[in-house]
């Protein structure tokens, strides 16, 4: 930070929204109009630069925000902090983390389309941290636009308590400027860029419609603010003065959300939301930080923006920059300078801190300290996301994020046998910097899954590996871990035999198989009935071996079999050529003799899904999991949402995450878990073993 702002001109501030609402741009016109950039570049602009905060390839081509980007600018005396964040609903912990640490928000809404889904999950992680918002309603020179319809959505749809303080002049192509509603002003931008702010009187055809929102403003304001209701009430004349106070500690309290409006797009009032960002929103001080006292049974203590106080700063985003880790840090008490020793709390390991930067998007502008309310990054500080980091003389962790549970997964592996070294790197560092991508090895189909919050999320990563890690990958949908089991009993009556020079082997078994029943614990069990000695005791260790072995693998194709008991009542030993060897073999083929007649199945694992969607959508919603083979258990309606809960297999669960938004206009949501094992329809039984059989035979063609 610059060293000589106060800690009551610092906003650290995010901006959040639903996918195309204008957040990267408004951004862009933040840091033109605060002397950051000297030239606007448009997000998919004919110049094909690109928006600053959107500063990775990916971002330029797709036209999306994939990663929050940090920034810091001047305005007046203050000193902003923003980060840019995603819209879209796969990149959700990049809005998380961001909101974890800022201290207020700018919530931009299109003011066509109105609060839409996104704007319902952001509102909601916006909830969940306590952060005070300010609602901007952005692209008023769109056909359609309606200030007034998007200001009421945030009460119906969002349950805020909405004050206009602005009153649009004209709107669509005829939006000219604004009349701020506090001061009782007209304004108009004028330049090429909107650079010029003018001030006039308010027009006169407008004047009495404007006093008319003023005392709407100040009533809605006096509803949540004692002060000025007891003026209000009083009929006491009210200054602007005291109306922007309320609102400030209105706004802070998070009794209320200051509406405000413009076109980012067309360089319309970002100068007034800018002021209004150092009016209302909070300074770090005002934001209420809480840390665990480790050294006290984790009890909660209230850390103070303060630099002389112990140093406490939490690592809440991590990269691969340039040279080597960068650790996005705010730091919520005392200070820290370069040569610094911290402690991280997670792993008591002590750390130099070699370089301090502040972050322009990509650009790094070096530091030499950092105080209480800045966020800053470090190099060289090895650590995970959410590590919190203290200057070893107290022991505070901060609470960690929400993270949400991964939706899909797919199978993924290098297409070259070369690249395995830069795929196992790429993977590593995806899962540490992102916390909602999850890695895992299938031991049964020896595959690589890679998990995460929907399909592009996964297809970015893939992209990703390509282009920094120079790594092709193939990715296809995971092997589903199907079972085999049988359907009635099936008797075995094996001999093994084999004569080779000197003694051979000998093993007979006799017995049968049969299904356990559904409710059994174990999957497999072994029973001993041989009397009389037939089978000596100490081979009978070595069948019980031989059925485990059978067991692992299936005829039909080629996974594991459950829910079967074996039990032997024969057989036949020889006293030289019989061994634990041969009764194993014997087993293995006696097993296989009985499950051929025990009439096999195949069993596919069912899913539990529940899924949440706005009741508008009841029938679609329904209607696809019937399509996926599913079982519809029950339906319920809660708060103008539909909760439907059905039994569907996993193999017809691939692809559903994006069929369920586009059917539901982005606003359906589910959850799934494994619930059981149920036999294959007849078809796709047929299906599967064909395809088991080509790949034995293609695999035995390789080998010839």
């Amino acid at each position: 930070m610059a060293s000589n702002v106060p800690i009551e001109k610092i906003r650290n501030i995010g901006i959040s929204a639903h996918i195309d609402s204008g957040k990267t741009t408004l951004s862009e016109r933040i840091l033109f109009y605060t002397g950051r950039i000297h030239e606007i570049h448009e997000v998919r602009g004919k110049d094909g630069v690109g928006a600053k905060m959107d500063s990775m390839d990916l971002e330029r081509e797709k036209g999306i925000t994939i990663q929050s980007a940090a920034t810091y600018a001047m305005w007046g005396e203050h000193n902003i902090n923003l980060i840019d964040t995603p819209g879209h609903v796969d990149f959700t912990i990049e809005v998380e983390r961001a909101l974890r640490v800022l201290d207020g928000a700018i919530l931009v809404l299109c003011s066509v389309s109105g609060v839409q889904s996104q704007s319902i999950t952001v509102d909601r992680q916006m909830k969940r941290y306590k952060v005070p918002r300010i609602a901007f309603i952005n692209k008023m020179d769109r056909a359609g636009a309606n200030y007034d319809r998007v200001a009421a959505q945030l009460k119906e749809k969002l349950n805020h308590h909405p004050v206009k303080l602005q009153y649009p002049i004209g709107a669509e192509d005829r939006f000219q400027g604004l009349i701020d509603l506090v001061q009782m002003k007209a304004f108009y931008f004028d330049g090429e860029s909107g650079e010029n702010v003018r001030e006039e009187e308010i027009p006169a055809d407008m004047l009495d419609e404007a006093k008319l929102r003023r005392q709407e403003m100040v009533e809605g304001v006096a509803e949540v603010d004692d002060t000025l209701g007891e003026l209000f009430l009083a009929d006491a004349a009210i200054s602007n003065d005291q109306i922007a106070a309320a609102i400030r500690r209105a706004t802070i309290a998070l009794k209320m959300t200051p509406v405000m409006c413009g076109s980012a797009y067309k360089n319309k009032g970002v100068q007034l939301l800018l002021n209004a960002v150092c009016s209302y929103l909070p300074n770090p001080k005002e934001a209420t930080n809480e840390a665990l006292d480790q050294k006290n049974n984790e009890a909660k203590v209230i850390l103070e923006s303060d630099p002389a106080k112990p140093f406490v700063g939490l690592a809440f985003k991590l990269e691969d920059g340039r040279y080597g880790q960068l650790t996005y840090m705010r730091v919520y008490q005392g200070r820290v300078a370069k040569g610094d020793f911290i402690f991280n709390q997670s792993n008591q390991k002590k750390v130099k801190i070699p370089r301090i930067v502040r972050m322009h998007a990509s650009d790094m502008n070096d530091i030499n300290e950092g105080q209480a309310g800045d966020i800053i990054a470090l190099f060289g500080v090895e650590c995970a996301s959410g590590d919190t980091f203290t200057d070893g003389t107290v022991s505070y962790t901060m609470t960690s994020m929400h993270v949400p549970d991964a939706v899909i997964s797919l199978a993924v592996s290098p297409k070259e046998r070369t690249s395995t070294a830069n795929f196992s790197k790429a993977l590593n560092r995806f899962t540490k910097e992102d916390p909602t991508f999850r890695v895992h090895r299938d031991e049964e189909s020896a595959q690589t899954i890679i998990s995460g919050m929907g399909e592009l999320h996964l297809e970015i990563y893939i992209e990703r590996m390509k282009r920094e890690y120079n790594c092709e990958v193939i990715a296809g949908k995971p092997q589903v871990a199907y079972r085999e089991t049988i359907s009635q009993k099936g008797e075995f009556y094996y001999t093994h035999k084999k004569q080779t020079g000197g003694s051979g082997q000998f093993a007979r078994v006799c017995g049968y198989l049969e299904p356990l029943p559904a409710d059994a614990v174990q999957q497999y069990e072994f029973v001993d009935d041989i009397v009389g000695g037939s089978i000596p005791r100490e081979f009978i260790p070595a069948c019980d071996k031989g059925f485990q072995e059978a067991v692992k693998k299936g005829n039909l194709i080629g996974f594991p079999v459950v829910g079967v008991r074996v039990v032997i009542n024969d057989g036949a030993f020889h006293a030289v050529d019989s061994s634990e060897m041969a009764f194993k073999t014997a087993a293995i083929m006696g097993f296989r003799e009985g499950y051929a007649a025990a009439k096999p199945i195949i069993l596919e694992p069912m899913m539990k899904v529940e899924v949440q969607a706005p009741e508008d959508f009841q029938g679609s919603v329904v209607g696809q999991l019937n399509q996926r083979r599913g079982t519809i258990l029950s339906t319920e309606n809660r708060d103008g949402y539909l909760i439907a809960v059905a039994e569907v297999p996993l193999n017809a669960m691939f692809g559903y995450s994006t069929d369920l938004r586009s059917a539901t206009q982005g606003k359906g949501e589910y959850t799934m878990e494994f619930a059981k094992y149920f036999p294959v329809p007849k078809n796709e039984a047929e299906a599967l073993m064909a395809a088991y059989r080509e790949k034995q035979a293609a695999e035995a063609a390789a080998r010839k």
